[in-house]
């Protein structure tokens, strides 16, 4: 049992202690398992930029916890409280959730303590340009070693100021669109990648509820519709994975969280009419029809059968596991749950779907977007259209052999090629489901292995280790 008096620990010690406690179902070298454990290398940024006729000195950093794959991939993330702890936990994940849905990379993330909200557009510019150049110059981006994303407080439009900037900087280098991922498609992005984290943590779901055997553990049964849903974090990946869910597998949307606080409907909430309220009004409060409360953890504490929580990390601890009611919980973003926490979830019943593996999906379309830049074309260019003629002769063969028209929908259907979106999707369909097939296979293979989060430890440790001993690096 977990001491509810016990001290919660850093997010870094978090992510080490759920890799020791995967680390004692293995029979792995001690040496080796410290060579899988530990960051490789990183690096704080000091630099000025001219501000409103003043000099701020920023401060980020960029850590890459393995280069057992390159490049090293992770997002950069803008946000006050970032700090090297936060820095080097989240490479660490990063390194485990490539291993996990067989994304050849290694682990890296970055940082920047700064509030984008107090800054305008031209002076984020400005700053993002210059830590650009300070990354550029000590190494620590590249097409081949180094590849950000965007992470909170970063977007696309940070993206292609960062790739222009290296461009710049390095105008013999043909691959430089690759240098970052989650660009705008107009400048080397991939459609997509927006809303793939989102759509990562749907299609985790529906794994999920493709084994009944272990969606019973979680005191549930049947499909995702008409599950009830709490989603805490409206960003990027919250609004993508509500959408998703509700539209599409029939969920219903409870209750949403974001900074003003939370919005509640026993009936479900309409999400895109949430996000169109909150972008007009900056806050959720005054949603018609939905009861709103400053208290926005409190919705952590609601009756659900799903709760996502896609913020920040932490939010799920000693200070409140105990009255978590959820049944399941699906970590939409990195860390939510702190290691104490997750103990006391796991004895209670609750089931977890790990974040190093549920919000994968913004790493795995990046994957999909480096090689399209690399490859210098899109995807579906060289055969879709193949793939309509050859669609065209399958409705003329039925027609000739049964004498009928084929119905014009089942013929555009039948006619229609993959777009590079449906190309996408259908990678990160793929890919997490054979992610998920693999963790329930090492969950049921040995007895000591209890939980889904410690399975996807256990497959990403065995991934590293054989690439580190395989090529003598230990």
């Amino acid at each position: 049992m977990v001491d509810q008096q016990e001290t919660e620990i850093s997010f870094r010690d978090s992510v080490d202690h759920m890799v020791d406690r995967a680390l004692a179902t293995m029979d792995l070298a001690p040496d080796v398992a410290e060579a899988v454990k530990a960051c490789n290398a990183v690096i704080q940024l000091r630099f000025p930029v001219k501000i409103r006729g003043k000099v701020e000195v920023f401060c980020g950093w960029r850590a890459v916890h393995s280069t057992h794959r390159l490049p090293a991939k992770g997002g950069i993330r803008y946000a006050p409280y970032v700090n090297q702890d936060e820095v080097e936990a989240l490479a660490a994940l990063m390194t485990y959730k490539c291993a996990i849905v067989d994304v050849p990379f290694g682990g890296s993330k970055g940082g920047l303590a700064i509030d984008p909200r107090k800054y305008e557009r031209d002076e984020m510019e400005l700053i993002t340009r210059r830590f650009t150049l300070e990354l550029v110059r000590k190494g620590f981006l590249s097409p081949s070693t180094n590849v950000p994303a965007p992470d909170v407080g970063t977007g696309q439009r940070e993206m292609a100021w960062m790739a222009d900037t290296y461009k710049h900087l390095m105008p013999e280098d043909i691959n430089y669109t690759a240098c970052v991922t989650g660009k705008p498609v107009e400048h080397g992005g991939i459609r997509g990648r927006t809303e793939a984290t989102g759509r990562g943590v749907q299609y985790a779901l529906q794994s999920f509820f493709r084994h009944p055997e272990v969606v019973s553990e979680a005191s549930l049964h049947g499909s995702l519709d008409g599950k009830r849903v709490v989603i805490q974090g409206f960003g990027n990946v919250g609004y993508h994975a509500a959408k998703f869910l509700s539209e599409q597998d029939g969920c219903k949307i409870i209750a949403i969280v974001d900074r003003s606080g939370q919005i509640y409907s026993e009936k479900g909430l309409p999400v895109e009419a949430v996000r169109n309220h909150k972008l007009v009004h900056k806050t959720l409060d005054g949603f018609p029809g939905a009861e709103f409360s400053e208290n926005g953890l409190a919705a952590l504490e609601r009756d659900c059968d799903i709760l996502i929580p896609a913020a920040l990390e932490g939010v799920i601890n000693l200070g409140n596991v105990a009255r978590v009611k959820a049944r399941l919980i699906v970590e939409a973003a990195n860390g939510p749950v702190t290691f104490a926490a997750d103990q006391v979830l796991h004895e209670r019943g609750i089931v977890v779907i790990p974040d190093a593996y549920a919000n994968a999906g913004g790493v795995i379309v990046s994957y999909f977007e480096w090689i399209r830049n690399l490859s210098h074309i899109r995807f579906g260019r060289m055969q879709r259209r193949f793939d309509e003629l050859r669609g065209a002769h399958y409705v003329d063969a039925l027609e000739a052999v049964t004498g009928q028209q084929v119905p014009a929908g089942v013929q555009a259907k039948i006619r229609s090629g993959a777009s590079e979106e449906d190309l996408v999707r259908s990678g990160l369909d793929d890919s997490m489901r054979q992610a998920f097939d693999g963790i329930l296979e090492t969950r049921a293979s040995t007895e000591k292995i209890t939980d889904l989060r410690t399975a996807a430890y256990v497959n990403a440790i065995r991934k590293i280790a054989r690439s580190y001993l395989d090529i003598g690096v230990y």
